[in-house]
């Protein structure tokens, strides 16, 4: 389950963590995510969304269905949980791309 926030796009953060004896070793750090289900009362329906805090925090400020249609705006789908053909050719793409090097 990839922690990225459907609402603000955000994802992890990478970088070190350094011991006293500053040994580095790499870590990340997740946004807080949280499955949330929120009614749509335009669609008479329920939707489940990945969002961060601030996500939640957006959603209570402009209201469910205002966000729901910048995710769709943006995503080019039919909505949260609809996915979109163009995940397929971006990684069909990106597969492809190191075949023909020595």
């Amino acid at each position: 389950m990839s922690a990225h926030c459907q609402v603000t796009g955000r994802t992890p953060g990478f970088g070190k963590s350094v011991s006293h004896s500053h040994v580095r070793t790499n870590r990340r750090w997740d946004p807080n995510i949280q499955r949330k289900t929120y009614y749509l009362p335009s669609e008479g329906r329920r939707i489940t969304l990945r969002v961060s805090a601030k996500g939640i925090k957006i959603i209570d400020r402009d209201g469910i269905e205002a966000v729901v249609a910048r995710i769709r705006a943006r995503d080019g789908s039919g909505g949260p949980g609809g996915g979109s053909a163009r995940h397929h050719r971006r990684a069909r793409g990106r597969r492809n791309t190191h075949r023909g090097r020595v």
